[in-house]
């Protein structure tokens, strides 16, 4: 029985062989086919001595067919897979990767992994948008302009509390810092600043969103544009005026585009490394996120385009703590007491002032200050009781009101009563 080899070949290769059977029917010279295929005399010299020797096949590739020198074995793909199911199941081919070359020692390509993945199901192909081009430049110094969010998320996905990311990423080199907090407020933003500046220096400007912690938003701005009064400052905008710190305030969150996509890429790699390593706690989290920080800065940083840095030192005469606190002033009573926060305290040195500047440290501590100075105080945790009955005399007897009666209840009772 005849027996035909069937023999794959490409468009091109089908190109030429056409071309090839015209030269060896003496249709055309090797000069010309050379040019209608874009290869030198000497290759078209060789192609035909090859297809006359071996025939069509002779056009082929001479690897096709065979086994890739760099091809998975499939017991290496077992072994990898149940890895993957067992301790990085979740976990992007890039980032799977990097973990099977530092913790398995397993070299395996992102772009192998990704496909294998996708065929085996545990990944879905993803569609390609249009790549996303923005006209704004980076700054070209570092410490410029750093930009600062908070990120709320399922960070330890259950284990523990629900927390929130302060995050820090300077414009022009990618750096990032971090730290995890039970909330996003004035006290995590100033804490978190703190930490900043004393590992990195105090930026030149900071972009902000217009968070309520960032930005007052409850006052009538036509008032302040009527009555020419500057807008009022949060106190963490009014902390970083003190240390001389530009803010600038974001209209939209595209807008702050480098430090959103910062937090879709923490939401993915930074929640696995805390899975990988059991955290369960704030305290946990904010240990495994400084190992993190530190890998994570030497892959994704870039350099800036100039070198100088522009963080500058606080001066020493400058204590953070004074600035980056919550800053409130209250009126002094004839009996030197003030109230905050509903608590009543006792100034226990005469000053003479009006008014004292209470400062709540984030740390938790209070201060009490007159120009500068603190003073001493002391809370007055028991308040004397006072009589909650009002007396109302009345001809041979006494009536008494309950002082929670409703005006129109008291009103119509006065009516009844006779005075002398």
């Amino acid at each position: 029985m005849d027996q035909r080899e069937i023999i794959a070949m490409s468009q091109k290769e089908l190109k030429r062989l056409g071309v090839i059977n015209k030269v060896t029917g003496k249709e055309i010279k090797q000069r010309e086919a050379a040019e209608l295929l874009g290869l030198s005399d000497r290759q078209i010299r060789r192609i035909v001595k090859r297809v006359k020797e071996e025939g069509v096949k002779g056009l082929t590739h001479r690897l096709r067919g065979c086994k890739a020198h760099n091809k998975i074995e499939d017991s290496k793909w077992s072994k990898v897979l149940k890895v993957y199911e067992r301790k990085y199941y979740g976990f992007g081919a890039q980032l799977f990767s990097e973990k099977l070359e530092k913790n398995e020692e397993v070299k395996i390509s992102k772009e192998t992994l990704r496909k294998k993945l996708i065929v085996e199901g545990y990944q879905q192909r993803k569609r390609k948008n249009k790549k996303h081009r923005s006209w704004r430049e980076r700054k070209e110094y570092y410490g410029q302009m750093i930009q600062m969010d908070g990120s709320h998320h399922d960070w330890l996905e259950g284990r523990g509390a629900r927390m929130v990311m302060m995050g820090y990423i300077d414009d022009a080199t990618n750096r990032v810092y971090g730290r995890f907090y039970e909330y996003e407020g004035t006290i995590p933003a100033m804490d978190s600043f703190k930490r900043y500046a004393r590992k990195y220096g105090v930026p030149q400007s900071v972009y902000l969103d217009r968070h309520s912690t960032y930005k007052v938003t409850h006052y009538d701005e036509w008032k302040a544009k009527v009555y020419g009064k500057e807008d009022p400052l949060s106190q963490f905008e009014r902390a970083l005026k003190e240390l001389g710190v530009k803010v600038i305030h974001a209209n939209s969150a595209p807008a702050k585009g480098r430090i959103e996509r910062l937090f879709r890429t923490l939401q993915d790699r930074l929640v696995k490394e805390l899975r990988l390593s059991g955290s369960a706690t704030l305290e946990e989290a904010n240990e495994v996120l400084d190992k993190y920080l530190q890998d994570h800065n030497s892959q994704f940083m870039v350099e800036p385009v100039r070198k100088a840095n522009l963080h500058r030192r606080a001066p020493k005469a400058v204590d953070l703590d004074k600035i980056l606190c919550v800053k409130t002033k209250h009126p002094v009573r004839n009996d030197f007491t003030i109230v905050h926060k509903k608590r009543l305290y006792q100034i226990l040195k005469y000053t003479g002032a009006k008014e004292v500047e209470v400062r709540d440290l984030v740390n938790g501590n209070m201060e009490v200050v007159v120009k500068g100075q603190k003073i001493n105080y002391k809370e007055i945790e028991r308040l004397p009781v006072k009589n909650k009955r009002n007396r109302m005399t009345q001809k041979g007897s006494i009536r008494v009101l309950p002082m929670n009666s409703s005006f129109g209840t008291y009103k119509a009772r006065s009516r009844e009563l006779s005075f002398y």
